[in-house]
């Protein structure tokens, strides 16, 4: 009797500067695909231009693994286009896409895996909470999910990052996108599919430093509202609306008074507030229209998301 052909299920690891986390997270999820027989693994690195021995580190695990395979991008594009690089080159009959510094923990990986083979197309972990984050942080990320939520016309999940299985078909669907602008979490909400949660509690880094500072996460954000929505061209416009019409209210008001009562109109400071105020309205509504411009501006140049260097792919089987 013919073996029937085991399911490959690859998973997806963008890394930059994880030298450090890299061998204990090849270690951590070895034990947990090593217990499951009845898949093929592929272990799909993303060097996304490190500039420490992160490719030394990949290199060495390929050499010794046939599971492993890695892309090693020319240099440093952002985690969102590494992850395309990795849509475009695994295997997978599906992918797991983690971190490589350990906080979403492997030991999901089962339930993933069970969910998928119910029928679900996407199923992600959302955090019951977020290891170690600023109280400031945890509330900065609550409400830039608010307001995207708000202002979109598909569900954003909140507490929801890329750790997550997705099928084929899903990787199928975000490999079409093609923007250079990319923010692949609301990617994963606006493809649709049948969608399951699991909730787990986010640990530490088991080693280095995170990437993601105030100012990344901020870009980040700003990527995550102009890419999905332009209610903050609304807003602008919306605003030019009232200001003007207050502003007619209160020249009928004064012309009024003046030719009723003869009542010269006066305050300098009022005058020159409100001239700083419009000119700060005004400026504010440039600075949103040039955002959405700017991104008009990087897509119609139409190059690459990102440049490999090396592509190294192993077999899926130990």
């Amino acid at each position: 009797m013919m073996e029937l052909k085991k399911k490959l299920v690859s998973i997806l690891v963008p890394c930059f500067n994880e030298e450090l986390s890299l061998p204990r997270f090849y270690e951590e999820v070895c034990k947990v695909v090593d217990a499951i027989g009845q898949y093929n693994f592929e272990l799909f690195f993303v060097n996304d231009g490190s500039t420490d021995n992160t490719l030394a580190v990949m290199e060495s695990l390929y050499a010794n693994d046939k599971r492993v395979s890695y892309v090693n991008l020319s240099r440093n594009f952002g985690k969102e286009n590494a992850m395309l690089a990795g849509f475009d080159h695994l295997r997978g009959d599906c992918m797991i896409i983690m971190d490589a510094d350990l906080q979403d923990p492997p030991s999901l990986i089962p339930q993933m895996l069970d969910y998928w083979e119910q029928g679900y197309a996407d199923v992600y972990a959302r955090r019951a909470s977020r290891g170690k984050e600023s109280w400031l942080r945890k509330k900065l990320s609550l409400l830039f999910y608010k307001i995207l939520d708000h202002s979109t016309r598909f569900e954003v999940l909140k507490n929801v990052g890329d750790f997550r299985l997705l099928d084929r078909k899903c990787i199928e669907a975000l490999r079409q996108m093609r923007e250079t602008e990319r923010y692949t979490k609301g990617m994963f909400c606006w493809i649709g599919y049948q969608k399951k949660e699991i909730v787990f509690d986010r640990g530490d880094r088991v080693a280095g430093q995170s990437n993601w500072g105030f100012r990344s996460l901020l870009n980040l954000a700003i990527e995550g509202i102009t890419s999905f929505t332009t209610a903050p061209l609304r807003i602008a416009s919306i605003m030019g609306f009232i200001i003007a019409f207050v502003a007619f209210g209160f020249l009928l008001f004064y012309l009024t008074k003046t030719i009723l009562f003869g009542d010269p109109v006066q305050g300098f400071p009022t005058l020159v507030t409100l001239i700083l105020f419009l000119g700060g309205v005004q400026l504010l509504c440039l600075g949103i229209m040039g955002e959405y411009v700017g991104r008009i501006f990087n897509e119609t140049k139409r190059r690459p998301p990102y440049l490999v260097d090396d592509y190294k792919r192993g077999d899926g089987v130990r």
